[in-house]
Parts: C-alpha cells; structure tokens; sequence
C-alpha cells in the first residue's frame, strides 16, 4: 500500500507514538524525515570543523549543523542534530546534502526559500526551513 494513502503514518520513539500527517507533507519531506542523512556530530576539536547552533522561537525547533573543510576551504562533510518538527529535521537532512562539495561561500548562498520549494514545505512551514 503506498503510504501516502495512509490517513498517517505512526513512529515508535520509545514509549512516545509520533503521528506524521501524510496529507500534509509531500514524499520528499516524508523521505528525509523517515530516512535522514548525514546525522550525528563531528569532532569539534578539529580545527577544520565549524559549529553553528539555531533555535525557532516560534515553534522550539533546535539545529546544531557542523561542517568540515578541506585546506582550499570546500565542504566536504556535514552533519546535523534536530530536535523539532518533521519539516525542520527534512530541510536540515536536505541542506547537509546540498553543502556538501561547496565553498563555504556557495554554501551561504543557499536560501531558506529554495530547501522550502525543494521539499514543497506548506507556507505555514516556512520558518522550518530557516534555521
């Protein structure tokens, strides 16, 4: 059964059930919710790494995006750690993948309303996509 027919999808956190809408989310969203690359922490210590931390007053979303340049200052490895809505963990997911092979300049580039397009996040999930 395609799982956009499901009136919802249910995920087990512990003891927690988390409800994901499938209506409201396009299969993107749901794609890099369900399955999201390049999670986790790199080592801090490395003089290479740089850490960025956001929050969302608006919702309470947190993001702690690291990144990691070579010597001519190309990305060449992400990671991230979200704690919020489904949106923000799919626009984090979605942007370690983008910055990847950037200069850290192309990587400022990227803006909030390109991740939302590519994800076709709802207008009222916009602030998701701008940690």
């Amino acid at each position: 059964m395609n799982r956009l027919a499901l009136n919802a999808l249910k995920l087990n956190i512990g003891s927690l059930p988390l409800r994901i809408t499938s209506a409201a989310y396009h299969e993107k969203v749901l794609d890099h919710y369900e399955n999201p690359r390049n999670v986790g922490s790199l080592d801090k210590k490395d003089k290479h790494v740089g850490t960025g931390l956001v929050g969302a007053p608006a919702c309470g979303d947190v993001m702690k995006l690291q990144i990691k340049v070579d010597d001519e200052g190309r990305i060449i490895d992400a990671k991230f750690k979200t704690f919020g809505c489904g949106s923000a963990i799919a626009s984090s997911s979605l942007v370690t993948e983008w910055v990847k092979g950037k200069t850290i300049y192309e990587a400022t580039t990227i803006k909030n309303t390109e991740i939302a397009k590519e994800l076709r996040l709802p207008p009222v999930k916009l602030h998701c996509s701008s940690k």
